[in-house]
């Protein structure tokens, strides 16, 4: 049945014959103003689910004169980037609760730099704002951040991994470990008990680890431990976008440990090693990535990436705005966590796979 908001003719005298009370009562319950009994509280929320019943949310928001500002922080990207897809969910909701006087602005930091993420946060601290969306990349930064937001009882709501004992509003994201473990039994079914395993790490100036790669990793190791895999872990640090000097890097590599059988990145940069590998035409390593950017997906259509671990970032990105629009306008309770599918992509399946959930 359609709502108030989508032009519903349901009207609160019809509520009110349904449940057989007043139209006063089914006012009071709405509105949660004045008293009701149990019994009649009972019978017109009884109505309110069966019908679906929500009031006229833009109508009260406007009404109530309140205007709110939400700073979403997230990574810069570039199209087709994993962020490029988190920022497109939240330009979804933007159109959504931007009617109900809400304000969303994005401010972007660099992905690998923990001292970019820190200057964007200095210059929070001098503006005004109602709540915060945060990409976790950092984990020890946002902690800090998310302190100095909890002395000011402004809510905040996690991206993309989750920090745990935090006092977040809500978090949106995978289980980090979970999908290190995936990709640990992918790999391990394919390379086997004695074969090695190349783990690609893209550094930069500060050598920043973010909070994702951290568990990844570590839900990767668990499981290769659990199992008795009984190979080695290669790394090699690569640059990005330095083509030249990554091949140098991986020819020695490959060519001091022959026995490297599968690889993979804890982000969303195996198509560097993908690049490699395709060159090389090392095409009996075993490649495993995350994410769907389009540089990875065209690595998984060509058959040079094995299998892609996705998490949805468009949804991640919307639902993050709508749980604060959802606190701060409407006064709801929100999920404080919320995990995203884990969610393998192969060459079959990638040109079926709708990230935003519809």
């Amino acid at each position: 049945m359609k709502t108030e908001d989508e032009g519903s003719t349901l009207r609160i005298v019809d509520i009110a014959r349904m449940a057989h009370v007043s139209t006063g009562t089914v006012d009071r319950v709405i509105h949660n103003r004045g008293k009701v009994s149990a019994e009649n509280l009972q019978k017109v929320k009884a109505v309110l689910e069966m019908v679906d019943y929500r009031p006229n949310l833009m109508a009260r928001s406007l009404a109530s004169k309140r205007s709110y500002v939400i700073y979403a922080v997230i990574p810069s990207f570039e199209v087709g980037d994993y962020w490029a897809d988190v920022y497109a969910g939240i330009n979804r909701a933007i159109e959504e609760v931007g009617r109900y006087n809400v304000l969303i602005k994005i401010v972007y930091f660099d992905k690998y730099s923990e001292l970019s993420f820190n200057r964007v946060v200095q210059d929070l601290k001098t503006r005004k704002f109602d709540a915060v969306l945060i990409a976790t990349l950092f984990s020890d930064c946002v902690i800090s951040f998310s302190k100095y937001l909890e002395k000011l009882s402004v809510p905040y709501v996690y991206l993309d991994s989750h920090i745990p004992d935090q006092k977040q509003l809500a978090y949106f994201g995978t289980s980090s470990q979970e999908t290190g473990h995936v990709a640990a039994r992918l790999l391990y079914s394919k390379v086997g008990v004695d074969k090695d395993i190349l783990i690609g790490q893209i550094v930069h100036d500060d050598n920043s680890l973010s909070t994702q790669w951290i568990n990844r990793e570590l839900g990767f190791k668990n499981y290769l431990e659990s199992v008795g895999f009984k190979g080695n872990l290669r790394y090699a640090k690569l640059r990005s976008g330095d083509e030249s000097y990554n091949f140098k890097v991986l020819d020695d590599i490959f060519q001091s440990h022959e026995n490297i059988v599968g690889a993979i990145t804890f982000n969303s940069t195996c198509h560097v090693l993908g690049e490699y590998i395709k060159s090389r035409d090392h095409l009996n390593i075993t490649l495993i990535g995350y994410d769907i950017t389009k540089k990875n997906v065209d690595m998984l259509s060509g058959g040079v990436v094995s299998a892609l671990i996705a998490q949805r970032p468009e949804i991640q990105g919307h639902c993050g705005i709508i749980s604060i629009y959802e606190h701060l306008v409407l006064g709801r309770k929100v999920n404080s966590i919320n995990y995203m599918p884990i969610d393998i992509l192969v060459k079959e399946n990638i040109l079926f796979y709708n990230n935003i959930g519809l």
